[in-house]
């Protein structure tokens, strides 16, 4: 079917046209002509740009219009159908024959080639060339403002001026004032079968009927003038045998219907339809008249302005059943959108369907950069995402924008169907292009979209995402692809050797602007988002603040204690002359819980503990902490003051404040608290967490996302995602914290105890044996072992038969010193091992299974 459209939208890839009715259809980047598909061919083949092939934007405007000719019809899963069309001028023009071309007679052409005197012009017609001299281009070229020069490609509205040598040679003009002056005639000898849209002609009103008329041209055709197309000034005014001007508008193959448009601006060859003003698209408009009504198609209306709007019957009401013809007699006013303009038409499409007034977005026209919306998954792809936002409007989520970690597994998260809530990152309403992100951490946060150079001032903070991170920093990225750079000495307040073992592409992050050149499109950040308090600032308060905040959190103190409790010791701090009084809890004696047990037991009233860190102050205490690794993330800036400062893909050193069966609930400095899932919270399987955490544990943690609006931090415990990338320094610094508060504690209890100097692990001694268990366990005691139970379990007895009262060496295996319980063996594979002694820097391998 060869129909007349008006282009609608110019892409890389294709064209969007306006048919008549309302419809519309595309025509494909490969449909243009035979010259331009085959640049198309060759840039594909070298794999380098062509300087002689053009965009389609830089050949084709909106609002022209072509003739094209329908090549199928698509269903689209969702029932859609799409209309493929062509305007190459060998399918368009392939009724015509060289020997059937005249002089006078209007066809399409494309550019075929530049030559020296002006143009070969393709007009699909086999045996016939086609040639345009400059003089007769002259004035289009000017006119529309696309370079001195046609492109090959370019469409034309050629009107043949001079025919040779029986139609194999002919000559074309597409001077806009002879366009426009030329008129189908009977001279020229057009017939059904190369009958073309576009032709204006003569016509004589043959037949009146309540949806158009029918009419007479070209001698023996005849035609019909829909409701739609008849001029609306003049619809009263018809009559039988009246003498009218009209533009063929479609031309259909086998039934050979044509259809024709009485429309002003299509009766001269070369117009063009009027636009819709901008700002009336997307218009809700309280009242509008019912002018006619038809029950197979809709109905007419006039709007406030004056101009005619089209609703079609599925937009009358919101369902077939609950449609009431009655409502819309001739005068009837109704509300109603403007959801569309029907260029071929030159009538704004209407709906009163409620949803569709009530509804927020109509055309990407109406999405902007930040905006929060509701979408449907369509599809799961390598890429992404694709989202529905609504009719006519489909957004991509990039995979790593599909959560604020990235996820190996989308699939196991989101199904087809399901509801999202996004924020838009980028829209381009010309290429109908739509990034968005799931972030939660982006589409919940409350900071400034920064979505063009000129809003980033300095000391502005707001949130970005990771796409690069090197040796020099980080480049993060915000909205409309605005784009940063952290230097390597802005990542943190400690020095970060290898930032690319820090963060990760797609981490969101919150930073600060510094400085920015927007001419440039230069954007220098920062992750300090605060800067350390001055010593002289950290006392400048009011007398009464002074008495009420005499300790910050961070402050190393001295403490002496004043008495044990069951769950920890009440200390008063040294050189204080207030006396002040505080509380270490038993848990926060050390990092290691088994380690603040013994501490406590082992620790007098009266015992002075040098360097305790000021924690926090809660209710009437002062409380105080000795974890070795909290001081030392508190001293070197590795920590959050308050919520805000919390960004994703953080590590933080905490504390267990409490195991839970669903996940671990940790505790850091400054009163921050967040959730480790039970999925989050080891490289095992998890049955029971308090198989793997117990309270008062110190963590460290890694920030997987953060919810403002609930003030909610989820936290990652896995050992393989909380390493700042030297595991192995981590672990050596561990264990030599570990023996170093050993040895403390083995001083401690030199005081009560003495012998357990003498008790050491891989030492031997002398024992008696005292007694046998019914598990087969022995009891003994010695000289060394005075106050000591001390055990033989039945495995490390050996082969040998024992007695009581029997004299036996043994070899010390273990030292519980909190329960004074001493465990050894006689085996003699282990008694006759020789001793390593383990000294500093030496070098030995071990391995280290739990700590």
């Amino acid at each position: 079917m060869l129909l007349l459209g008006c282009i609608k939208e110019v892409t890389d890839y294709e064209l969007a046209i306006g048919l008549p009715n309302g419809l519309s259809g595309f025509v494909p980047v490969t449909q243009i002509s035979d010259a331009y598909s085959k640049l198309l061919t060759t840039q594909v083949a070298q794999g380098e740009l062509l300087e002689e092939l053009n965009s389609l934007p830089d050949l084709f405007s909106p609002g022209t219009l072509v003739r094209c000719i329908v090549t199928s019809i698509e269903k689209s899963d969702d029932g859609h159908r799409s209309v493929k069309l062509s305007i190459d001028p060998k399918k368009v023009n392939k009724g015509l024959s060289s020997t059937a071309l005249a002089t006078g007679m209007l066809l399409s052409g494309s550019v075929m080639s530049v030559e020296d005197h002006g143009y070969l012009i393709d007009i699909g017609v086999t045996g016939t060339h086609a040639f345009l001299p400059h003089q007769k281009a002259k004035t289009y070229i000017k006119a529309l403002k696309k370079g001195p020069d046609l492109k090959i490609g370019q469409n034309l509205n050629c009107l043949i001026v001079e025919v040779r040598n029986e139609g194999r040679v002919v000559c074309l003009s597409i001077d806009r004032s002879e366009v426009a002056a030329s008129i189908a005639t009977e001279r020229q000898n057009w017939t059904l079968s190369n009958l073309l849209p576009g032709l204006v002609v003569k016509a004589r009103v043959q037949k009146l009927a309540p949806l158009g008329m029918k009419l007479t041209f070209l001698s023996y055709f005849t035609g019909v003038v829909d409701f739609m197309h008849m001029d609306p000034e003049k619809s009263m005014s018809y009559s039988p045998d009246q003498v009218v001007r009209a533009c063929v508008l479609s031309v259909h193959p086998t039934s050979r219907a044509v259809r024709l448009t009485l429309l002003p601006p299509f009766l001269h060859a070369g117009g063009a339809p009027r636009p819709l003003p901008g700002q009336r698209m997307g218009a809700v408009l309280e009242e509008a008249t019912v002018k006619a009504f038809y029950k197979q198609f809709g109905a007419i209306f006039e709007l406030d302005d004056g101009t005619l709007a089209f609703a079609r019957l599925k937009h009358l009401s919101k369902t077939r059943k609950s449609f009431k013809p009655g409502a819309f007699k001739e005068g009837c006013k109704h509300k109603c959108r403007i959801i569309d303009y029907s260029l071929m038409d030159e009538m704004c499409i209407v709906s009163l369907k409620h949803q569709i007034i009530e509804a927020r977005f109509l055309q990407y026209q109406d999405i902007h950069t930040g905006d929060v919306v509701q979408g449907k998954v369509l599809s799961l792809k390598p890429i992404g995402m694709q989202v529905k936002v609504a009719d006519g409007i489909r957004g991509l989520v990039p995979s790593i924008h599909l959560s604020d970690v990235i996820l190996k597994q989308p699939e196991k998260k989101y199904n087809i169907g399901d509801e999202v809530k996004c924020r838009v990152l980028e829209c381009n309403p010309e290429g109908k292009k739509l990034i968005l992100t799931l972030k939660k951490s982006l589409v919940q946060s409350k900071l400034p979209v920064l979505s063009n150079y000129e809003d980033a001032k300095p000391g502005l903070i707001t949130h970005g995402f990771v796409v690069c991170a090197r040796e020099f920093g980080c480049i993060v990225k915000f909205y409309n692809d605005v784009k940063g750079l952290v230097p390597k000495n802005e990542l943190g307040s400690e020095p970060i050797s290898c930032p690319d073992k820090v963060f990760y592409e797609g981490q969101v992050v919150k930073v600060m602007v510094l400085k920015c050149e927007p001419q440039q499109e230069r954007l220098l950040l920062s992750f300090k988002l605060s800067s350390k308090p001055g010593p002289e600032d950290k006392w400048k308060c009011t007398p009464k603040e002074k008495q009420e905040v005499k300790y910050q959190i961070g402050e190393i103190v001295d403490v002496k204690i004043l008495k044990k409790k069951d769950n920890g010791l009440e200390v008063s701090i040294v050189e204080d002359e207030d006396n002040v009084v505080a509380w270490i809890p038993m848990l926060h004696l050390s990092d290691f819980v088994a380690t603040s047990k013994l501490l406590w037991h082992c620790l007098q009233e009266g015992d002075v503990l040098p360097r305790v860190m000021y924690l926090s102050d809660k209710g009437e205490h002062i409380i105080l902490s000795r974890k070795s690794a909290v001081i030392s993330a508190v001293q070197e800036e590795q920590v959050v003051r308050s919520f805000s400062e919390i960004q994703p893909g953080m590590l933080l050193t905490g504390y267990v404040r409490n195991v839970m069966p669903f996940g671990v609930f940790v505790e850091f400095p400054y009163g921050v608290t967040g959730l480790a899932p039970k999925v989050s919270m080891s490289d095992k399987f998890v049955t029971d967490t308090k198989d793997h955490f117990v309270v008062g544990q110190t963590v460290i943690a890694k920030v997987m996302s953060i919810d403002e609006e609930k003030q909610r931090v989820l936290l990652n415990l896995k050992v393989s995602e909380c390493s700042s990338g030297d595991s192995a320094a981590e672990s050596f610094a561990l264990l030599n914290q570990y023996f170093k508060e050993l040895k403390e504690i083995r001083d401690l209890l030199k005081r009560g105890k003495p012998s357990i100097c003498e008790l050491v692990p891989g030492k031997r001694v002398h024992l008696v044996v005292q007694s046998m268990r019914e598990d087969g366990s022995a009891l003994f005691s010695g000289s060394s072992a005075t106050g000591w139970t001390v055990t033989a379990t039945r495995y490390h007895l050996g082969d040998k038969n024992i007695a009581r009262g029997e004299k036996r060496k043994a070899l010390i295996l273990h030292v519980d010193a909190l329960k004074s319980e001493v465990y050894v063996s006689l085996r003699e594979e282990l008694l006759r091992q020789r001793p390593k002694r383990v000294s500093m820097r030496s070098v030995s391998e071990f391995l280290l299974s739990f700590l």
